[in-house]
């Protein structure tokens, strides 16, 4: 019995898990392609704090969630047991979209994290253009190789998978604070005050496109209901621990943002490449930007990690509940969904085929979904809660999803999605609607609803 307890997660592992996930490649690039260029340091700054806020008051529906409903699928199976099937399959589409893509993301990420080193020489055995963006085949392997390396962690067992994370967490906070503060003290910080603090206003409108994207910057909180069965504590502490990584996470995208701004002005950082990586390099030298470099290889791994686990967890989930095949919800000796997790590497191996852009319009629809997901979740604590205070932070945790879906599909919106993610969300919608009749006719539900 205690050999089992050691296997479970505890409150360490979860923040970990939840912080690795929501800190991935996109928290290294977005100050030069997005955050800079369009909302400034403190325009940005207020946006992503109002966006953690914002999904703070969501974690209060999940933290009802947490204390009446304990299976795996989280979400899903959350909404398919209170809603009925048709529901709790728009969840569960939803959800396995944001996590599926995030793998093969977080995968052709390393594959950029390896061209910093060794320049165009990783770019060999041309293939195809898809989106304007190049497909080589040494990237693919690159990229297939990490995936396979981590579902292996994986299938080892939860508790494995757990500690990767842990230390890769570690690398990760350590390695951008000591940046950030050697940064701070030796550019040149005049600069940075003309540029982003002198005559800077509030504006709504730079404010709410970093607001929007908030479903997508902490999406990596909701892997924690993944794994809820594997807990060695009560789950109410789990949200707290989500509540803890949001708090990390907003100081992390901050931080990376402020180094970066302290080299660049809005202007400039469109030139660069690599905004952040130049401003480590140029201001700071080779030893400070192998720092940054571990800290970004480990947000990598993180984000493949704790997605490919959140992954397998949903779809083990959706199996048992006969919206998948039943082989998905086999379990190994470790007690871990391996055919799961094998198809989730099956996805992130295909995935760099399309391309890198490709892929980041898919991400992008994530947010919406996100925001989904996060209504659902919100909307049924409400009904189901019987302490006030939860009942009326749940309703408010509604109306932020909601808030979020305008930002990001309202045609007018400083935020909304761009037409190729648009496509590919009415593609996602019209495969689902064609899948769930498949699986209508096919099986028959597992649970009276």
């Amino acid at each position: 019995m205690e050999k089992k307890r050691e296997n479970k997660l505890n409150p360490v592992d979860i923040l970990s898990l939840a912080l690795g996930s929501i800190i991935g490649w996109g928290s290294f690039t977005l100050p030069g392609t997005k955050f800079l260029p369009e909302s400034g340091v403190i325009n940005t700054a207020i946006g992503l704090t109002l966006g953690g806020l914002a999904v703070i008051f969501v974690q209060i529906g999940y933290r009802v969630m947490m204390e009446n409903h304990l299976e795996d699928g989280g979400e899903f199976s959350y909404i398919y047991d209170n809603m009925g099937k048709l529901n709790g399959f728009i969840v569960g589409w939803s959800l396995i979209l944001c996590y599926l893509s995030l793998v093969p993301l977080n995968a052709t990420a390393f594959v950029l994290v390896i061209k910093r080193f060794f320049g165009s020489s990783v770019e060999k055995i041309y293939l195809y253009h898809v989106a304007g963006y190049p497909v080589y085949l040494f990237e693919i392997l690159i990229a297939s190789f990490v995936i396979l390396l981590f579902a292996y962690i994986n299938i080892k067992g939860v508790k494995t998978s757990a500690r990767t994370q842990n230390i890769m967490v570690l690398f990760l906070v350590i390695n951008v604070i000591v940046v950030l503060l050697v940064m701070a003290f030796k550019a040149n910080r005049t600069i940075f005050v003309e540029n982003y603090i002198r005559g800077t206003k509030i504006d709504l409108g730079e404010i709410s496109r970093v607001l929007a994207i908030a479903p997508f910057l902490f999406v990596g909180f909701d892997v924690i209901p993944q794994v809820s069965t594997e807990l060695n504590f009560k789950p109410g502490k789990a949200v707290t621990m989500g509540i803890m990584s949001i708090f990390s996470g907003i100081f992390i995208y901050n931080s990376l943002n402020i180094i970066t701004s302290l080299a660049y002005g809005p202007e400039e950082v469109l030139k660069q490449e690599w905004a952040l990586g130049t401003a480590v390099l140029s201001n700071l030298g080779i030893v400070v930007f192998i720092l940054l470099i571990i800290a970004l290889i480990s947000a990598v791994v993180t984000g493949i990690n704790g997605f490919m686990l959140g992954s397998s967890k949903l779809i083990g989930a959706l199996s048992t509940y006969k919206l998948f095949p039943e082989k998905y919800n086999k379990k190994n000796k470790a007690g871990v969904n391996e055919n799961a997790i094998k198809f989730v590497s099956l996805v992130g191996l295909i995935a760099p085929f399309i391309g890198r852009q490709v892929i980041l319009y898919i991400v992008d629809m994530s947010s919406l979904l996100a925001a989904l997901v996060y209504l659902y979740v919100c909307y049924i604590s409400y009904r189901i809660s019987k302490n006030k205070a939860e009942k009326y932070l749940s309703l408010i945790g509604a109306f932020v999803s909601i808030l979020f879906v305008g930002l990001l599909i309202i045609p007018t919106s400083p935020a909304r999605l761009s037409f190729p993610s648009i496509v590919f969300m009415f593609i996602w919608v019209i495969a689902g609607v064609f899948y769930y009749r498949k699986c209508n006719l096919k099986y028959k539900p597992a649970k009276d609803i």
